[in-house]
């Protein structure tokens, strides 16, 4: 069984494995840079750990792939028979990060 970890990014709560790619709220750090989350909620695999409410001691750590913005999103309000509409766009940041390790 493989370990994983829940960690705290961006106001959300990820599952996470070695190995993996995950989008993540737009974090400061550059291409390249080794980036360590240190709120840990739970760490599995042979034996849970679970932390009450953070695993003490426990750290994930991950390097920055890329920036980026993700598809776009429209929004379109309207008022019937009133000749009253806005469109509006908006495209979120993210990071891209790669998840090297889990710190136990």
């Amino acid at each position: 069984m493989s370990v994983y970890a829940i960690i705290k990014t961006g106001g959300k709560q990820v599952k996470v494995e070695v190995g993996q790619e995950i989008y993540v709220e737009k974090l400061n750090a550059e291409a390249g840079d080794t980036i360590t989350f240190g709120e840990v909620f739970l760490v599995g695999g042979d034996s849970t750990v679970i932390g009450t409410p953070l695993v003490d001691g426990a750290s994930v750590s991950g390097k920055v792939e890329k920036h980026g913005k993700q598809k776009k999103v429209v929004t379109f309000q309207y008022k019937p028979k009133k000749h009253s509409h806005r469109k509006q766009g908006h495209r979120q940041p993210y990071t891209k990060v790669v998840i090297e390790a889990i710190n136990l």
